[in-house]
């Protein structure tokens, strides 16, 4: 009689045929995609003749230096809020990127005047003439 023992013969499974099946099944479909063609209308648009008489694109020098003052007195300079010791040399950065820009300071009725006097302070100090500050109320 034969005695078994437990324990000394494991079952494995053998993997490599599945794998031989799904690359093949990947080779089928990448080959028979690449010949399927989508139906549909084409379309051939004119070319435009009206290119010379289109306005010039906006100028990126004049484009100004702008600061927001909420009623929070929170300061925003392109949509990102900034604190006011930031502010002379974001104005300074902006200004020799841009030296034809001029500075915009836009504040809400309830906010300090303080802030507003503060940037144009920072603007003069960095060198932008007076005629380049312009302060105007937020609506």
């Amino acid at each position: 009689m034969r005695k078994f023992s437990k324990g000394e013969e494991e079952a494995e499974v053998n993997m490599t045929p599945m794998l031989d099946i799904v690359f093949i099944m990947l080779i089928f479909f990448i080959v028979t995609a690449s010949f399927v063609k989508e139906s549909g209308l084409e379309i051939n648009k004119p070319e435009d003749q009206n290119t010379q008489n289109d306005p010039p694109p906006p100028d990126d020098e004049k484009r100004a230096i702008a600061f927001i003052i909420d009623d929070a007195n929170r300061i925003t300079h392109d949509f990102v809020r900034v604190d006011v010791s930031s502010i002379s040399s974001i104005i300074k950065k902006e200004s020799v990127e841009r030296p034809k820009a001029p500075v915009v300071i836009q504040a809400s009725e309830g906010s300090h005047l303080g802030l507003a006097i503060r940037i144009y302070d920072a603007a003069k100090a960095t060198g932008v003439s007076d005629d380049q500050i312009i302060m105007t109320p937020k609506k």
